[in-house]
C-alpha cells in the first residue's frame, strides 16, 4: 500500500492553480489546510524565487520526517523506533501569458523517500495478515525518488471548466476534503486509496480529467485513468510506458464548498469503477476455493469503491476567523469480492489556536475503524484448513475489525518549521483480536524551504 499525501498544506500549495481557477471567497485554513509560508527556510533564495514567480513558475520544496516508537503491546512488544523521511518538490508553470491559452498550466511533483522502516508490520500487527493501517502514513514500501505527476491543463468558459491530461495522480483532483495532518494512515485525508486500485501522492499513471464548476459552491469532477498493476514498482518510477496496464479507472466526484453559519465546510462524495482484471479474494478458477485450486484464484473484470467526506468548521474566535475548531468524518465502502477492507471510516476534530499565546498551533484527535470483509476471512479459513489437513505449519488467523486513535499537538515553531508529537492507540492491530492492544509515540517534523 502506498502512503497518503505528504501534508495538507503542501498539497494545497502545489495545486494552487487548480483552486484559483474557481476563485471564490473561501478560506479553508481552519479546516486544516494551512497555506505555505510567505518565505521558507531559504528565504527568497538570493532573488531566485521572485524571478521565477515573475515568469509564472511557482514551487514548494518541503521536507517531512515521521518517527514511531512502540511503547507497549502489539504483536511483538520488543521496543523499536522506526523512521522515514522524504523531500517533495511540487511546482506549477503558468503558460497563459506565453501561449494566450486561458488557464494554461503545467503541474508537477517529484518525491524522494528514504529509510523504509514500517513499525506497523515490524511490531504492531501479526505478519501473517495484510496491513490494515500504518503508524507512519508516508511509508511507501521503498527508498526511492520518483515522479508523482506531470500534467498539462487549461480552462474554458471563463474558468468554469478545467481540463487536465498527462501523467496523473488522483490527489490532484479527488478526495481532498480532509487534510493529511495525522501521522496514522487511516486518519490521513480521505478513504479512496483503500480501494487499492490507484495510489496516492508519488505514483503516476496516464490519465485525463475534467472539473466543472456547476455553481459557485459545487464542482463536479470526472476522470479516465490508467490502472497499472506495476505503477508503484521501482521500474515505473519515471516510466511513461503503459506496459502492465490492466484497464481503466473511471472516478466521479461532487465537491461542495459551502458555509454553515458563515463558517467554511467541504463535503465530497465520489465513486470509482474499473474494468481492469481483479483477483477474487477467495473463489477459485476451477474449484470453489482459490486456496486449494491448482489453477489459482478466479478473476473479476470490474470493481467499485464509494467514498464520502465532510469537514466543517464549527467554532471561530471573534478576533481571528482562522482560529477555531473543525470536525470531520470520512467513509469508504468497497467491493467485498476484491477489496480486503470494504469498510473504512474515521472521525476527527482539529483546533487551530487553542491557546492565545500560540495562535498558529494545532491540536487534533481522531478515531478510525476498519473492517475485514467476509470473502477475505473465508480465504484465511480455507488456508488454515488446508494447512491443518496436510500437517503443514502455518498460521492463518481470521480477522474482524480494528479501531485506532491518535492525539497530536503541532507546534508552529517558525513560519517554515513544524514539530508534531503524537500518541497513537491500536486496538486489534491488523484486525486480529488475539493481538494485544498497542500504544505508539509518534513525532512528525515538516520544513518548508
Amino acid at each position: 500500500m502506498d502512503a497518503k499525501p505528504l501534508y495538507g498544506w503542501l498539497f494545497v500549495a502545489g495545486m494552487s492553480v487548480s483552486t484559483s481557477l474557481f476563485a471564490a471567497p473561501f478560506t479553508p485554513t481552519a479546516l486544516g489546510f494551512e497555506p505555505p509560508p510567505e518565505q521558507g527556510l531559504l528565504g527568497d533564495m538570493l532573488g531566485l524565487r521572485p524571478r521565477l514567480t515573475q515568469e509564472g513558475f511557482n514551487f514548494n520544496l518541503g521536507y517531512l520526517s515521521q518517527t514511531a516508537s512502540n511503547l507497549h503491546g502489539g504483536a511483538d512488544s520488543r521496543h523499536k523506533t522506526a523512521y522515514i523521511d522524504q523531500f517533495a518538490f511540487t511546482f506549477t508553470q503558468n503558460l497563459e501569458t506565453l501561449t494566450g491559452i486561458p488557464g494554461a498550466v503545467i503541474e508537477g511533483n517529484i518525491v524522494n523517500r528514504n529509510h523504509n522502516q514500517n513499525l506497523a508490520m515490524q511490531r504492531l500487527q501479526d505478519k501473517s495478515v495484510p496491513m490494515t493501517d500504518l503508524a507512519q502514513e508516508s511509508w511507501g514500501g521503498q527508498s526511492i525518488t520518483r515522479l508523482g505527476w506531470l500534467t498539462a491543463g487549461r480552462s474554458f468558459f471563463g474558468g468554469d471548466l478545467f481540463w487536465r491530461a498527462g501523467l496523473m495522480n488522483k490527489v490532484q483532483v479527488f478526495d481532498q476534503g480532509i487534510p493529511c495532518d495525522f501521522q496514522m494512515l487511516s486518519l490521513c485525508g480521505g478513504k479512496s486509496a483503500y480501494s487499492m486500485i490507484w495510489n496516492n501522492w508519488n505514483v503516476h499513471t496516464w490519465g485525463t480529467n475534467l472539473e466543472w464548476k456547476a455553481t459557485p459552491e459545487l464542482t463536479l469532477k470526472v476522470a479516465l485513468m490508467e490502472q497499472n498493476s506495476q505503477a508503484a514498482s521501482r521500474g515505473h518510477a519515471w516510466s511513461v510506458s503503459t506496459q502492465h496496464s490492466k484497464g481503466v479507472i473511471l472516478p466521479v466526484e461532487a465537491e461542495w464548498r459551502t458555509r454553515v453559519n458563515q463558517l467554511p465546510g467541504i463535503y465530497t462524495l465520489g465513486l470509482s469503477w474499473t474494468n481492469a482484471e481483479q483477483t477474487h479474494l477467495a473463489r477459485g478458477t476451477s474449484q470453489y476455493w482459490g486456496a486449494s485450486d491448482p489453477n489459482g484464484y478466479a478473476k473479476t473484470h470490474n470493481s467499485y469503491y464509494l467514498w464520502a467526506a465532510a469537514n466543517q468548521q464549527v467554532t471561530r474566535h471573534s478576533n481571528d476567523p482562522l482560529r477555531g475548531m473543525s470536525l470531520s468524518a470520512s467513509l469508504g465502502l468497497g467491493d467485498k469480492r476484491t477489496i480486503r477492507l470494504p469498510v473504512v471510516g474515521s472521525v476527527s476534530a482539529r483546533y487551530r489556536g487553542i491557546f492565545d499565546a500560540r495562535p498558529n498551533d494545532w491540536v487534533g484527535l481522531g478515531v478510525s475503524y476498519v473492517k475485514v470483509g467476509s470473502w477475505a476471512n473465508r480465504d484465511q479459513q480455507q488456508k488454515q484448513h488446508a494447512a491443518d489437513l496436510n500437517n503443514l505449519s502455518g498460521y492463518w488467523p481470521t480477522a474482524s475489525s480494528a479501531t485506532n486513535a491518535e492525539l497530536f499537538y503541532r507546534f508552529q515553531l517558525t513560519p517554515w518549521f513544524q514539530l508534531q508529537p503524537s500518541l497513537q492507540y491500536w486496538h486489534n492491530s491488523g484486525a486480529v483480536s488475539d493481538t494485544p492492544d498497542a500504544w505508539v509515540m509518534g513525532l512528525k517534523t515538516t520544513v518548508t524551504f
